[in-house]
């Protein structure tokens, strides 16, 4: 079978789903192709900064993230060696959700994706891309469905990549490498229950070789997700022989952290660790040419220090959808000059991103070596306010769109 339609988005994160939702909106006829079965936890922050709040509210999924979210994210914290700091959040002050808040992905993914089918989108779920042809001015997106036979073949004259930056590009043939670094970051994640951390706190955790954080999210669950690099894992697990890699490594980051330890001592894990990796953040490709696009993670990533994941990813998807609605839909689907437009959202893109990931590098390479953040430390016990400072520069209260 063979169908057409004005636009592939490949991935139902929060990326696809946005541009999936906004496309529909606008009258295009939209193809969302995801693999995986919802609901699903990820590793991930879960962090929702106050900015994407009113984008929420656009998409038609305000009012259930209010009902599932956790308590407002009022103060920002740093956990590391002995030391415990936190210091106010900033306020946004330019709508009318002044504080972040916290949401499961398996909650969040699910209200956005549901959203953007009753908004029209088709949705493909689960199926897998298996191959792309570019012929005719027409992707041709050949689709597979796991444990059967049946395929079909979506073609359009957009295709949007919104899918994890780790997953093979079906687009091209590139790979991601498998040449194993030291400096390779693994993400690990669990949910507790009864954790001792305080409602609206979020702390960044530092420690040797890594870097992560805690947040009280929905059901009144702590989630605690933590990045580490390769040689430092492999050096937990030697010290730890027979456990699990995520039990070592969370060992090992509580032995680091009191804080961290203190917080969890009483805690109930909630379902299994998850674990995710290598982690690759960096710049990518938000254009890629002949009417190919990258939102999300696909198009770059910050390191997971700052929490901008989630933010990334919609705010992205608008902008990218901002230039493609600003076309007439006719034009583009009878082969406009998509170059433009790619042009000008790749722009939009770097002015607005490229900062993050540069700043989160930074912050990611003195959080994993206490050595070199040891002189910080004494100005930051001083005036914990740079804290908050520095939640600013991280663009937790910049409007991108």
């Amino acid at each position: 079978m063979k169908k057409q339609v004005d636009a592939v988005i490949v991935g139902a994160g929060p990326a696809g789903s946005t541009a999936a939702i906004l496309l529909a909106l606008a009258g295009w006829s939209v193809a969302l192709v995801e693999k995986h079965a919802y609901p699903r936890r990820k590793v991930c922050g879960e962090c929702i900064a106050a900015t994407n709040l009113p984008l929420l509210d656009a998409l038609g999924v305000g009012s259930q993230f209010d009902a599932l979210a956790g308590p407002p994210l009022r103060r920002v914290g740093l956990f590391v060696g002995p030391h415990r700091l936190d210091a106010p959040f900033p306020r946004d002050t330019a709508s009318r959700h002044p504080w972040g808040r916290a949401l499961g992905r398996e909650h969040l993914d699910s209200l956005l994706l549901q959203r953007a089918i009753e908004v029209g989108a088709e949705v493909w779920q689960p199926w897998t891309v298996k191959r792309i042809a570019h012929e005719d001015g027409r992707h041709h997106c050949e689709l597979v469905l796991p444990g059967s036979d049946e395929r079909v073949t979506l073609a359009a004259p957009v295709l949007i990549a919104a899918h994890g930056s780790w997953e093979p590009d079906p687009s091209s043939d590139w790979r991601p490498s498998r040449k194993h670094r030291d400096g390779d970051l693994f993400g690990f994640k669990a949910t507790f229950g009864d954790a001792r951390l305080a409602p609206g706190l979020l702390p960044v955790v530092a420690f040797r070789g890594g870097y992560g954080g805690m947040v009280l999210g929905d059901h009144r669950q702590t989630t605690f997700a933590f990045c580490i690099r390769r040689d430092a894992l492999q050096q937990v697990r030697a010290s730890h022989p027979g456990q699990k890699a995520a039990l070592a490594a969370a060992a090992y980051v509580q032995a680091q952290c009191p804080a961290v330890r203190d917080a969890l001592a009483d805690a109930r894990l909630e379902g299994p660790w998850l674990s995710i990796g290598p982690i690759h953040p960096g710049v990518r490709q938000p254009w890629r040419g002949r009417g190919t696009f990258a939102i999300g993670n696909a198009a770059g990533e910050a390191h997971p220090i700052l929490g901008e994941g989630i933010s990334m990813a919609i705010q992205s998807a608008w902008l990218l959808c901002e230039q493609l609605r600003g076309f007439q839909r006719d034009q583009i689907t009878s082969g406009g000059d998509l170059d433009a437009i790619g042009r000008a959202y790749a722009a939009a893109w770097h002015r607005s991103f490229v900062p993050r990931v540069r700043l989160s590098a930074v912050l990611a390479h003195l959080a994993m070596r206490p050595g070199l953040c040891a002189p910080l430390l004494p100005l930051l016990l001083r005036w914990p306010g740079l804290l908050t400072s520095g939640a600013r520069l991280g663009a937790k209260v910049r409007h991108v769109v």
